[in-house]
């Protein structure tokens, strides 16, 4: 009688193990893979994504197609590999940026960001990109900027984010639940 209850005692933990190694592989293979959360750290794309909301972002998506104008995209910081940074994409390769009197131009025509951004939301210099400058987006590179202009380390300042930092593409708000939502990248709507 003894030996039978700790032989169902031994199976039922034995079941549990395997349940458990079987949801850590699936969860490893999702997030290596597919899909990993990330959490948004600071201001720089207040008010549409705030500090502290997670985000889902595709890994998988980058395999088979670049990113493109307006899609919020995870990559590692320019100027520190150890932190993730979250920006939207303003300029693909091959496109020419500059700013002037406040406002983004891209390929000669001043970029609509009324979907996205306050009118009142001024663009201004940073190191990298100066008034009334053009730069060319080089091959496999792109330039970001975060959506609360002011207060955002984006291209600006440091230049453009190199392809083999990109992370992924930012699909979902999950947390907090009152921010829940898919995030449409603005023009692909148009």
């Amino acid at each position: 009688m003894f030996i039978t209850v700790l032989r169902k005692i031994y199976s039922f933990f034995i079941d549990i193990l395997q349940t458990l190694l079987l949801a850590a592989a699936v969860f490893l293979v999702i997030y290596v893979f597919l899909f990993r959360p990330f959490q948004v750290n600071g201001n720089s794309m207040h008010p549409n994504y705030s500090n502290n909301e997670y985000i889902l972002t595709s890994i998988i998506g980058l395999r088979f197609e670049n990113p493109k104008l307006g899609d919020v995209i995870v990559f590692k910081a320019p100027l520190d590999q150890d932190k993730d940074y979250i920006k939207r994409v303003i300029g693909t390769p091959g496109d020419k940026v500059f700013i002037k009197n406040g406002s983004v131009y891209l390929n000669g025509k001043m970029l609509n960001e009324s979907s996205y951004l306050d009118i009142s939301i001024k663009t201004y210099e940073g190191t990298f990109l100066k008034e009334d400058q053009e730069v060319t987006v080089a091959k496999d590179e792109y330039f970001v900027l975060g959506d609360n202009r002011p207060y955002s380390s984006d291209s600006r300042e440091w230049g453009f984010v190199s392809k083999k930092d990109i992370i992924g593409e930012s699909i979902f708000v999950y947390w907090p639940l009152k921010s829940v939502g898919v995030i449409k990248n603005p023009f692909d709507e148009n």
